[in-house]
């Protein structure tokens, strides 16, 4: 039989939580229990440390060939109203300002844009690597590499090394969304599934890449659901290892499909600081719990340092995914997210993508 006594014992001898125990914490209502047990496996990996970076957002296109339910962001075509697309040349000028400011990673991901071809995006990277060789280009989803592969024909692993030859330096973990497909059929059944979405990001991390990881919740799932989605993560990061961040996306309701039928319906503070929480101690072997203030607010984010999570993101810059779905804010300065690590009781950190650290202001 679960209890408190026995959670906790394993949480201070860095013993892994089962499945039940994850769902059972889930079904608790003590979230400051949940967040202090949290707090333990999050001091014990970082101490009193909180990571941010200088990044900025590039979402080339958001021209898709898919039609996921709780997206915002997409456009079917490029005469659909609101729909763009920048060329490769067109993206330098757009961001020159963030990297005179000194931006040192740019985080691409986009649509799926049906006509353009997998040489679009590899003159992306490309261009941006040739205009700015220090910037570390975090680029495409698992999704976008196997749409990459459908285009071509190629292997994951043969895109990924086209990719890399371009420019690529590591992956962002979007496209996860929900792995269980009796939630994943009904919101985004034209996507990589669990198995395609892990082998993915198993074919990179054997070719050296690092890579996040995600999920979003607050939709239609159930906590079954949302455990099983993390303990599928840990397992493959016992097998390839290459996970260094994860980050829990609350679904935002505005203007999409999903939002409309749940009536808007958004994630609860609540229900955003325990998800938090219990990832930190379901995903003993993923070393960063990422509070991502644009979808949280700043403000949730803040308290998220409290509930296990270790790292806020970054400076972001002109982000398009959540702010067409809701979110209020698209951009903070290093000052204010120092301040905001530092009201919390932690020590700032600035990293680069792969965690190394650039400098502490203790």
């Amino acid at each position: 039989m679960m209890n408190w006594s026995g959670i906790s014992e394993k949480v201070h001898a860095s013993e892994r939580l089962s499945y039940e125990e994850g769902l059972w914490l889930f079904e608790q209502h003590d979230v400051i229990k949940i967040g202090k047990l949290a707090q333990v496996a999050r001091r014990r990996l970082h101490g009193n440390k909180v990571y941010f970076n200088k990044n900025r957002h590039i979402n080339p296109t958001n021209v898709c060939a898919f039609h996921c339910n709780f997206c915002s962001f997409a456009r079917t075509s490029d005469k659909e109203d609101g729909a763009y697309t920048y060329m490769p040349e067109q993206i330098p000028d757009r961001v020159r300002g963030a990297v005179n400011q000194g931006v040192r990673e740019f985080h691409i991901v986009g649509g799926l844009h049906p006509e353009l071809g997998f040489d679009y995006y590899l003159d992306v990277l490309r261009t941006l690597k040739r205009e700015f060789p220090h910037i570390h280009l975090k680029a495409f989803t698992a999704v976008e590499i196997d749409f990459f592969r459908e285009l071509t024909g190629l292997s994951h692993t043969e895109v990924l090394q086209q990719l890399q030859e371009a420019g690529l330096d590591s992956m962002p973990g979007g496209g996860a969304e929900i792995f269980h497909w009796d939630i994943r059929k009904k919101i985004c059944p034209e996507k990589a599934n669990q198995e395609v979405w892990l082998a993915v990001h198993d074919a990179a991390h054997r070719l050296g890449l690092k890579t996040n990881c995600t999920m979003l919740y607050g939709h239609i799932e159930k906590p079954e659901h949302r455990v099983h989605h993390m303990v599928a993560l840990r397992e493959q990061q016992d097998k390839s290892g290459g996970f260094q961040t994860f980050i829990a996306l609350a679904f935002h309701p505005e203007d999409n499909n999903l939002g409309r039928k749940l009536n808007r319906q958004w994630t609860t503070g609540v229900d955003d600081i325990k998800t938090m929480a219990i990832s930190r101690l379901m995903l003993d072997n993923i070393p960063n719990i990422k509070a991502y203030w644009v979808m949280l607010t700043p403000a949730l984010a803040q308290v998220a340092l409290n509930f296990g999570a270790n790292d806020m993101d970054g400076t972001i810059i002109e982000e398009h995914i959540y702010k067409d779905a809701g979110a209020r804010r698209e951009a903070m300065t290093v000052e204010e997210l120092k301040e905001f690590i530092r009201a919390a009781g932690y020590i700032p950190v600035e990293r680069d993508t792969v965690y190394n650290e650039l400098e502490v202001f203790a």
